[in-house]
């Protein structure tokens, strides 16, 4: 493994896997900017979700966002992992926001961090959660997909009916077939040709605590 939850090394490691990791850059991009397109289809789900009344399946649509919230602390987690500039500031605004929490609220901050700041110990244990919770969204989203099955899905005019239905193949097959290969094209052209759009600049400095980003 090239990479180190180290935070003198983090950040280097991550330089060197674009740098002298066969295809590493490639890897890079794709996972970065896979996690921007994850949460765009995400999003989207949930914006129909909303409009055709998939709430009323309490649930599904509880499990949902139980995966939503999975999904972002996944993808937080990972933010921090480069250990860049905005890495570190991003993990120290946003895990302070619990000290807002009346009685616990700085305990739980100090027990996240594992210290009195994020430090050494909250990268390790943040690279060893983002590691671990895609397997516990998988396994959750299983579940959503078998509440999903019970209940059916639902539909614009919110009538559960089995006159208009058709065989899910061939006619969604190539329909999702089609839309697959679509977004792969647009997502592979963006990696390819605009890799760098989506990222902030700051976080291609290595952390540095006594510098604060001027929009922080």
């Amino acid at each position: 493994m090239h990479y180190t939850s180290d935070t003198i090394s983090a950040f280097s490691s991550v330089a060197h896997i674009c740098r002298d990791v066969n295809y590493g850059w490639l890897i890079r991009y794709i996972h970065a900017n896979g996690a921007s397109l994850f949460f765009i289809c995400l999003y989207l789900h949930i914006g129909r979700g909303i409009y055709y009344g998939s709430y009323m399946y309490k649930e599904t649509w509880n499990i949902g966002i139980a995966l939503l919230f999975l999904t972002m602390a996944t993808a937080f987690m990972g933010y921090v992992l480069p250990w860049g500039q905005m890495s570190f500031w991003g993990a120290t605004v946003i895990t302070n926001l619990l000290s807002a929490i009346p009685y616990v609220g700085s305990s739980l901050v100090e027990w996240i961090w594992g210290g009195f700041s994020v430090d050494k110990a909250t990268l390790t244990r943040f690279f060893a959660f983002h590691f671990i919770l895609p397997f516990i969204i998988a396994a959750t989203a299983m579940v959503h997909l078998l509440f999903l099955h019970e209940t059916g899905s639902n539909n614009p005019l919110g009538i559960p009916s089995d006159t208009d239905k058709i065989p899910f193949h061939p006619y969604y097959t190539f329909k999702d077939f089609l839309g697959v290969i679509i977004i792969l094209a647009l997502f592979l052209t963006f990696v390819l040709f605009f890799p760098d759009l989506l990222g902030d600049p700051d976080n291609y400095s290595p952390a540095n605590p006594l510098n604060t980003p001027p929009h922080i």
